[in-house]
């Protein structure tokens, strides 16, 4: 009897991007394969179902409520690039003489 319930629709997925040992990658999709499912499943129902067994875990969970998820490391540089390009853009654009096209 496998150890992973069967699917659940309707829920919410983003993509994680992580590197695992090559073994483990094997296992996951060695398993992946008895069960018809994606490693992306597998993964997510192993997250679901070792983690719920592990009560310390679970009571720092409850003592530590809210996000830990940390936010992107390229979301500030991202962000800081785009209001860069605008503010030369607006700053080509005020330079430029009367009727000239900017690009």
């Amino acid at each position: 009897m496998p150890v992973i319930k069967a699917r659940t629709r309707g829920k919410h997925i983003v993509r994680y991007i992580t590197r695992l040992d090559r073994e483990n990658v094997e296992t996951l999709f060695a398993y992946a394969a008895f069960l018809s499912e994606p490693p992306e499943y597998v993964l997510n129902q192993l997250i679901d179902t070792l983690l719920a067994k592990d009560k310390e875990f679970l009571a720092w969970r409850d003592a530590n409520p809210g996000p830990h998820t940390p936010r992107s490391p390229h979301h500030k540089a991202r962000t800081h690039a785009r209001r860069s390009a605008i503010a030369i853009s607006a700053a080509d654009r005020a330079a430029a003489p009367a009727g000239a096209s900017v690009s």
